[in-house]
């Protein structure tokens, strides 16, 4: 299985130690370093740079220099990044890893922009309710769609890149890593925020009329199921006759979205560039692991990289050479468990997966990275990498 690791820029850019870590690893199974070339807004830490310990990424940006004949006359175009990524800070990054051993693949975080929402409100996603969600770009907008088809193939064929993996290739929504949110006072499940997804933009209203259903009724629906859920007696209701059309209209627009941005990238790259999206097999899903229909998304794409418990699903739609990946965290803090790499990676082998990602070298503690180290070893016993 190959083993691969997610990294930012900023984790290399700078630190004349970096490359020799991540050789360690190399030496150890690890065969491809992912390098965001395209980011949402974070706080990061960066426990080893000799320059930083936090890195704020203020907005949504491309961490190279955006092409000015690409996005002359546009309205909507990327944002390059500032202090904390200035320049071609991924290129500076990616030139760092020659030597490494290790492959260089861009991520591309797509749907996922709050500057974009907050500078063009009309571009967000709009609930039933009424209500904005600045971070999340409407990917059934024409002109959004041309903002993110266009970002994927310039971030993605970046010089060097062997491959790609999209992020948020797909519909956002509710769900949101947000500064001191406060959204947990009532629980919402997977359905609750299915509807609290659903968008009613002018373009949103116009495919629901195409596929059957009423907008203005449908967005009753969705208040009327979510009704028992703020009272606080019982779950979300179901949305009757209006939640087949609904649902059809949101997969048909995230499913050619997903056929432009591949297109788009495939155009762009040269012979053997690998295109992977990250990706969960419930085609509603929302967020940065985008509902995507298997058995399409395995025949428009390489492969996917997806949450262990969803390897399953995409694996029995695997065609010879179809990559399925393992996300693994190996970050303590943030709820992984690297003392377990080495049985989690067999049981996603058993489950179909060919390959691994570890997120991330770049946010792990030393521990985190001594104790992967140790697991890799132990997986190269067992034949894993």
């Amino acid at each position: 299985m190959r083993a691969g690791v997610f990294l930012y820029p900023w984790d290399v850019d700078g630190d004349p130690a970096a490359p020799g870590r991540l050789a360690a690893l190399a030496r150890l199974g690890v065969t491809q370093v992912t390098l965001a070339a395209a980011y949402h807004s974070t706080r990061a830490l960066s426990p080893r740079h000799p320059a930083h310990r936090i890195v704020t990424a203020e907005h949504a940006a491309v961490l190279y220099p955006p092409d000015p004949a690409r996005w002359a006359g546009r309205a909507l175009r990327p944002y390059p990044a500032g202090q904390w990524a200035p320049g071609d800070a991924y290129g500076r990054a990616a030139e760092a890893l020659d030597g490494t051993g290790l492959d260089v693949h861009s991520w591309v975080v797509l749907a996922h922009n709050s500057r974009l929402g907050a500078e063009h409100p009309e571009t967000s996603v709009v609930n039933a309710y009424g209500d904005r969600y600045p971070w999340a770009p409407c990917v059934a907008r024409p002109d959004v769609r041309a903002l993110l088809v266009g970002l994927a193939a310039e971030a993605a064929v970046r010089p060097g890149a062997a491959g790609t993996e999209l992020e948020s290739c797909g519909w956002y929504g509710f769900a949101h890593l947000h500064a001191h949110d406060k959204t947990s006072g009532v629980p919402l499940g997977e359905r609750e925020q299915y509807l609290m997804s659903l968008c009613f933009c002018p373009s949103c209203r116009e495919g629901y009329g195409n596929a059957g259903a009423d907008p203005d009724a449908l967005a009753a629906a969705v208040r009327a199921a979510l009704a028992p859920v703020w009272a606080g007696s019982g779950p979300a209701g179901g949305l009757g006759a209006l939640e087949a059309p609904a649902r059809a209209w949101r997969a048909g627009a995230a499913r050619s979205f997903q056929d432009e941005a591949v297109a788009a990238v495939r155009a762009a790259a040269p012979p053997g560039f690998r295109v992977l999206l990250h990706a969960d097999p419930d085609p509603y899903r929302c967020g940065a692991d985008a509902g995507t229909d298997p058995a399409h998304v395995l025949g428009l794409a390489d492969g996917v990289v997806a949450r262990p418990p969803k390897v399953a699903a995409f694996a029995a739609r695997a065609r010879p050479g179809t990559v399925v990946a393992a996300n693994l965290s190996v970050v303590t803090g943030m709820g992984g468990a690297p003392a377990r790499l080495a049985r989690d990676a067999v049981a996603a082998r058993a489950a179909g997966a060919t390959e691994l990602r570890l997120y991330h070298a770049g946010l792990a503690s030393d521990t985190d990275l001594e104790t992967v180290r140790g697991e890799l070893r132990a997986l190269a016993a067992l034949g894993g990498v």
